[in-house]
C-alpha cells in the first residue's frame, strides 16, 4: 500500500486507532502469527557518541563502563543458543576497543553454532560492513533516529546526517538485512517530520524497523523532558507495517518501560519480532540507553503471548520473505 505524507500526517494527527487493526491485519496476512526471538548481548556501553538523548553518551561521567571479553561474548552466546534462540543480536556503543578483526572472530565463532548475527555497533566503514558480512554477519541494525536534518544535528553534535544514512545504503550495498528506526517524542520533532521518517524507511526497503518512544535519562541534557507518547509511537510502527507488509518489527522494550502491556499492543499492531535480553545482570544494568529498562523471561512471554494468539517460531532465523 502507498500512502502520501498529507495522508501519513492525517492518520498520525487523529483521534482514531482503525490503524492499529489494519496494520495487524497485513501482518497477520504477510509474515503470519509466528514471533520470532533475537536474543541480544549487550557487550559495551562505552560510546564515543554524544547523543542528547542517550545514557550512554561519552559526556555522561556517572554512567558505570564495561567491555565484555570474547569469552563473555561466546559464554552468553551459548546460553543462548542451549535456550533455543536462532539469532543472536550483538550490540554495544560506538566502542572502539574491538577490532575488525577481533569482531570478526566473534561473528564466525557465532555462526558455528548455527545461528544467525545481527550487529548492533553503530557507523563504520564500507570496508569495516564489507568485512563483517564476510566473516558471517547477517544483518546490521543503525536506526536513524529522525530524517529531521536540522533535528538530527541538534541532537546528535559531532555526528554527520550524511555519513549515517551513507552506512545506512553501504549496508543495503552488501547484502545486509538492514534495519533502522526513530525515536518518537524528542523534543522538536513534528508530524510531518515522523511521516518523512516512514517514507525514508519505504524508500529504504528497510527489512527491519525499530521504532521506540523517547525516554529521557537523568543524566542526560534532555533530562527534564517529557516521555514520547506510546500511542503515537505504536500509530508510526503500524504506519511503517502498512508500507512495508513483510518486513520484521520489533515490539521494543521502551514501549513496555512506558506501559506494561506496551509490548503486547504492539504485537497486535504490526509487530512480530521480540529481543529478549541475554546479558548477565550486573552488565545488563549498566547498559541504560534510557531508565528502568522492561525485562521479561522467556517464560513469561510465552504465557503472554498465548493470551493474544500467538506463538514463538523455533524452526528458523526469522530472515524477510520477499514477495
Amino acid at each position: 500500500m502507498n500512502l502520501s505524507k498529507r495522508e501519513i500526517v492525517d492518520i498520525l494527527k487523529s483521534e482514531s486507532n482503525e490503524i492499529f487493526q489494519t496494520a495487524d491485519e497485513i501482518r497477520r496476512q504477510y509474515v503470519g502469527d509466528g514471533i520470532h526471538l533475537r536474543g541480544l548481548i549487550e557487550f559495551s556501553n562505552i560510546c564515543k557518541r554524544n547523543c542528547l538523548y542517550c545514557g550512554l553518551q561519552c559526556s555522561n561521567r556517572s554512567a558505570e563502563r564495561y567491555r565484555l571479553s570474547k569469552n563473555d561474548i561466546l559464554t552468553l552466546v551459548q546460553g543462548g543458543i542451549s535456550q533455543g534462540y536462532k539469532t543472536i543480536v550483538l550490540q554495544s556503543g560506538e566502542d572502539e576497543f574491538y577490532s575488525t578483526n577481533l569482531l570478526c572472530d566473534i561473528i564466525s565463532r557465532i555462526k558455528d553454532f548455527g545461528a544467525a548475527v545481527t550487529l548492533s555497533i553503530g557507523e563504520k566503514t564500507f570496508a569495516e560492513y564489507k568485512a563483517y558480512k564476510e566473516a558471517g554477519a547477517d544483518r546490521f541494525l543503525l536506526r536513524i533516529e529522525t530524517t529531521d536534518k536540522d533535528l538530527y544535528q541538534k541532537m546528535h553534535p559531532r555526528a554527520d546526517f550524511e555519513n549515517r544514512k551513507r552506512c545506512l545504503c553501504d549496508l543495503k550495498k552488501l547484502g545486509y538485512e538492514t534495519g533502522t528506526g526513530c525515536l518518537v517524542g524528542l523534543p522538536g520533532q513534528t508530524m510531518e517530520s515522523l511521516a518523512d521518517d516512514i517514507l525514508f524507511f519505504k524508500s529504504l526497503d528497510a527489512d527491519m524497523v525499530g521504532i521506540g518512544p523517547f525516554i529521557p535519562h537523568p543524566q542526560t541534557p534532555l533530562a527534564h523532558e517529557k516521555n514520547g507518547d506510546l500511542d503515537l509511537a505504536v500509530k508510526v510502527m503500524a504506519l511503517t507495517r502498512v508500507l512495508l507488509p513483510d518486513i520484521n518489527i520489533p515490539a521494543t522494550t521502551a514501549m513496555e518501560s512506558l506501559r506494561p502491556d506496551g509490548r503486547l499492543l504492539a504485537l497486535q499492531s504490526g509487530a512480530n519480532v521480540v529481543m529478549p535480553n541475554l546479558t548477565d545482570e550486573l552488565h545488563k544494568k549498566m547498559y541504560e540507553i534510557y531508565p528502568n529498562k522492561a525485562g521479561t523471561s522467556r517464560f513469561e512471554l510465552e504465557e503472554k503471548l498465548s493470551e493474544i494468539n500467538r506463538f514463538i517460531v523455533n524452526d528458523n532465523c526469522g530472515f524477510r520473505k520477499s514477495f
